[in-house]
């Protein structure tokens, strides 16, 4: 069986969209410190990805990376996918209680709508095509609405390819796949990884991030494509026990028919 590597990029994305550039505003971490990989918490991270030996000493058995992108200051993307959706429709119950009773009290004073518009927040449109956002108010790091367009939870960041030496020297096949995932809209990227060539290999990872515009008195997320790199590190030695340090045992050669 494969043996599966997380891979956790977290983003400052208020950063990135300041300056333009994820230089500097990524830090990456994987599950193979054990192992040796090196740079973890930094944006030049080196994954290690051990192989597994055939008997006549040679490589074998892809190893398949998980990639999971997240933004720094933000809402963790491990809460509940209806997170969001619940904060907004609690919020506006509250908001709607509040209304009954400043009736019920007399009326609803030019000041007491101004309070209760600021208090229903913002709604911020996806952009046209855009992709892995859900329309939906403004919420802050805290989970409440708000009408502050300088005081917001951005989207998770969204990975839209894998390039560079590594995928076109066919070391390791990447793609996005769709699943159940409560987490990234239903959409991952992964990638299989041939173990049977050692060494290092760059790839390069797209990254759309969103920033917040006013548009037409409409708030909108405008995408904002970039891109950063890490690398991987195939080496010889072969998977082992993360315990017991003991390695995993040789594979089985075929039994090959006498001729004769």
């Amino acid at each position: 069986m494969a043996q599966q590597h997380g891979i956790i990029v977290l983003f400052d994305v208020e950063n990135a969209l300041r300056t333009r550039s994820l230089a500097g505003n990524t830090y990456w971490f994987d599950n193979m410190k054990l192992f040796g990989s090196t740079g973890e918490g930094t944006e030049h991270l080196v994954t290690i990805v051990p192989g597994t030996h055939f008997m006549d000493g040679s490589q074998a058995t892809e190893q398949v990376l998980n990639w999971l992108p997240a933004a720094l200051g933000a809402i963790p993307p491990t809460v509940p996918r209806n997170y969001l959706a619940e904060q907004e429709r609690a919020d506006d119950r509250r908001t709607l209680d509040q209304l009954a009773s400043l009736n019920a009290d007399g009326g609803v004073s030019d000041t007491d709508l101004k309070r209760l518009q600021k208090r229903v927040g913002k709604r911020a449109r996806k952009p046209a095509g855009g992709r892995g956002l859900t329309a939906a108010k403004l919420l802050d790091v805290t989970g409440k609405t708000t009408s502050s367009a300088g005081a917001y939870n951005y989207p998770a960041p969204v990975i839209t390819d894998i390039t560079g030496p590594a995928v076109t020297e066919k070391i390791m096949y990447p793609a996005q796949y769709g699943s159940p995932d409560m987490i990234y809209d239903g959409w991952y990227w992964a990638a299989t990884v041939d173990t049977s060539r050692p060494g290092e290999y760059p790839y390069t990872m797209h990254v759309q991030l969103h920033e917040l515009i006013e548009q037409n008195d409409e708030m909108i997320w405008e995408s904002v494509d970039l891109t950063c790199e890490s690398t991987l590190k195939i080496t010889t030695d072969p998977k082992r026990n993360g315990f017991t340090g003991a390695g995993l045992g040789l594979l089985p050669l075929p039994a090959v028919p006498a001729t004769g």
